[in-house]
């Protein structure tokens, strides 16, 4: 089993901190729909999520917070574009 890929989110703060800090979790995936899948549920939670891949999977790739949601609408494109190609 490689993991292939990977998601990152920003978790809650607990507590009162001395100086402000973005705690963060990190887990792995095998593949790219698994990722995406567990990044849509982080961002539903309205949490900051960033993604990629890991050493040696090529190309990189690192999807910062600010490409998340197109990066997780072309999922959507190729499942329809699979759906359409089914029916036909």
């Amino acid at each position: 089993m490689r993991h292939s890929w990977y998601v990152t989110f920003e978790v809650q703060s607990r507590g009162v901190l001395p100086k402000p800090r973005h705690p963060r979790l990190t887990k792995t995936f095998e593949t790219e729909t698994e990722a995406k899948l567990f990044a849509k549920e982080k961002i539903d939670q309205g949490l900051v999520v960033i993604a990629g891949t890991l050493n040696p999977h090529m190309p990189k790739q690192v999807i910062p917070p600010n490409a998340i949601s197109t990066w997780l609408e072309d999922r959507l494109d190729q499942q329809a574009k699979g759906s359409n190609e089914l029916g036909d």
